[in-house]
């Protein structure tokens, strides 16, 4: 539907609605900035109002949530609707707006009564969408506005549909149960049936993991939040407190991971996010309730300093209004303060990663890869074991990749504590093969199809059936120290001699250097050949070296389980390299 169609359809159903008699029974007048307990309730109100504005003038081109904006937009509509302090409350435009939204719904609405949403035909995708739009319901229905019982009841329609499918369908990854259950948390609020109570009871009876140090199956920093959010939600519709056992766990873990200015470190995840950064923002609502909730000063004072963090202005200010309006507990002012720690070394022994912060300096080494090393979803296999920043000056990793049969990146077999040092080791064993024994061939030469001892390539040679020979070998080990922020790093690299060895370190793109030599011509690459360099950064700086160039191997690290599918782990920064062969000894120092 294009600008003009949404308008049309929008006015044209405004303007059937506008003839209805008009009694406002509210049952709640709706939420105002003079609660004092949100300073930024009028930046929320008009942040709102403009994607009201922007869904007026633009239909469907101003979407935010590809296919998921639908529920978004319904609870965003209805916030200015029933906002006191929106420049909409209780425009009759609104209506129109929010019919158009639940028609365009219900044309997404497959018979089984899920949408396309991400996965075809997906009870969990599904499941994401009913956050805002019950959300959305839940706000309009407790103003007991009569001009919105066509509304009500359509969307109803659609809802409870919605919900048959919930009830019934599967998932497939962990966090997925828990979306669901979700969702059916919020359709129970507003439509009460045992039959979602049940099915929710289902899936809690499979039991809900949480390690040691607070991290749910995934690891994962971006769907942390999702099982966060789900769990708190379930807690506070169902009468449940029981279950923000686990938020709490997880939001107490995650305040370690976080960096200086609201990155949460990924290292560890075991899905997507584990190349990427996520910001602590995200989480600033579950910090914000638990801290209400449960009089929590930790949270109360996390979440006061999220609110300085680039992104809450378009993650909580932009979109979150329908959270506070629906919840009327985040409405009130947090509780007094407590201090949070800025100067810790801690050490996350489930994913082997280590974060010590010093003030405006953070350090991450990680050594927690799932093994054997397989390359999907749901396995951790980032080569990235260490960062290190200064304020804004910011190392986002450094890699080791021997070319060592093209086997790839250094990827440590766990981490080691050892009186003040920190040890990341690896093994590598790359042997020849010898003939089949003689009962175990065959004239026609027809092997099993089977991975290589090493796990670097597959053939039909029947690999595990054969002596091996000429076994090479490789042992690198990688030893951090720390002393009131400053790092050093000894690397020995031994075994078989004469392979080369590239430090492959990632600065953010925003700083310059000091000190580095071009390595081509495309201004993103560098060697640092010897003595040492300077990143600089708003300001800020990191100083680090000696630096070492004795080969110019930068390109084709991965190793061959990502080339031969023309894969690459290359990120956007800017590239320093250090190189030397075997057997290898070098010293770097941050600073």
């Amino acid at each position: 539907m294009n600008r003009h169609q949404f308008l049309r359809t929008s006015l044209a159903v405004g303007a059937a609605l506008v003839f209805t008699p008009y009694r406002l029974h509210a049952r709640h007048s709706g939420s105002s900035h003079q609660e004092a307990g949100v300073p930024y309730w009028k930046e929320m109100v008009a942040a709102n109002d403009r994607h009201v504005t922007a869904l007026m003038d633009q239909g469907e081109e101003a979407n935010r949530h590809g296919g998921r904006s639908g529920g978004y937009n319904f609870a965003m509509i209805a916030s200015s609707y029933a906002c006191q302090d929106s420049q909409y409350h209780q425009d009759r435009r609104l209506l129109g707006l929010l019919e158009t939204t639940i028609v365009q719904l219900k044309r997404s609405q497959q018979p089984d009564g899920t949408i396309n949403a991400g996965n075809l035909e997906s009870p969990p995708d599904t499941a994401f969408i009913m956050e805002p739009l019950c959300a959305g319901i839940f706000i309009l229905m407790a103003l007991g506005d009569d001009a919105l019982d066509s509304i009500l009841a359509s969307v109803k329609a659609f809802v409870l549909k919605v919900g048959e499918a919930l009830v019934t369908g599967g998932v497939h990854t962990p966090n997925h149960r828990w979306v669901v259950c979700h969702a059916l948390a919020r359709l129970n609020q507003l439509y009460p049936n045992p039959v979602y109570v049940r099915r929710i009871d289902e899936w809690l009876s499979e039991g809900i993991f949480i390690d040691e140090d607070g991290h749910y199956p995934e690891r994962s920093m971006n769907y942390s939040d999702v099982e966060n959010n789900a769990f708190l939600t379930m807690g506070r519709l169902l009468g449940r407190p029981g279950l923000f056992d686990s938020p709490r766990k997880s939001l107490e873990m995650i305040y370690y991971y976080m960096e200086p200015n609201g990155d949460l470190v990924t290292f560890d995840s075991r899905r997507q996010d584990q190349y990427a950064n996520r910001s602590i923002v995200v989480q600033y609502l579950h910090y914000r309730f638990l801290s209400l909730e449960e009089g929590n000063g930790r949270f109360a004072t996390i979440a006061r300093q999220i609110e300085g963090f680039p992104g809450f202005d378009r993650i909580i200010i932009g979109e979150a209004l329908f959270y506070f309006m629906e919840n009327p507990q985040l409405r009130k002012p947090l509780p007094p303060a407590e201090s949070v720690p800025t100067d810790f070394e801690r050490v996350f022994a489930s994913s082997s990663l280590v974060r010590i912060r010093r003030g405006n300096t953070a350090v991450t080494l990680f050594g927690g890869v799932d093994w054997p090393l397989i390359i999907a979803s749901g396995r951790s296999v980032s080569p990235n074991f260490f960062s290190y920043r200064k304020g804004r000056a910011i190392l986002k990793y450094l890699r080791m990749s021997p070319a060592f049969f093209s086997m790839g990146y250094f990827r440590s077999e766990g981490l080691r504590h050892e009186g003040n040092k920190y040890l990341l080791y690896q093994k590598l064993e790359a042997p020849y093969y010898q003939p089949l024994p003689d009962n175990l061939k065959n004239a026609a030469g027809d092997y099993e199809l089977s991975p290589s001892v090493d796990g670097r390539f597959w053939s039909k040679m029947a690999f595990a059936d054969r002596p091996v020979s000429n076994v090479k070998t490789l042992e690198s080990t990688v030893t951090m120290t720390e002393d009131d922020g400053k790092v050093t790093l000894e690397f020995e690299v031994t075994g078989l001699e004469g392979v080369p060895v590239t430090l492959e370190m990632n600065f953010d793109e925003s700083g310059y250097f000091v000190g580095l030599e071009p390595a081509d011509g495309s201004g993103e690459n560098f060697f640092l050949p010897s003595g040492e360099a300077e990143y600089q950064c708003a300001g800020d700086r990191i100083t680090f070296g000696p630096g070492i160039r004795e080969h110019g191997r930068i390109h084709r690290l991965e190793g061959e389980q990502y080339s031969v599918h023309f894969g690459t782990l290359r990120t956007r920064g800017t590239h320093v390299y250090l190189t030397g062969h075997t057997p290898f000894r070098h010293r770097l120092v941050f600073s």
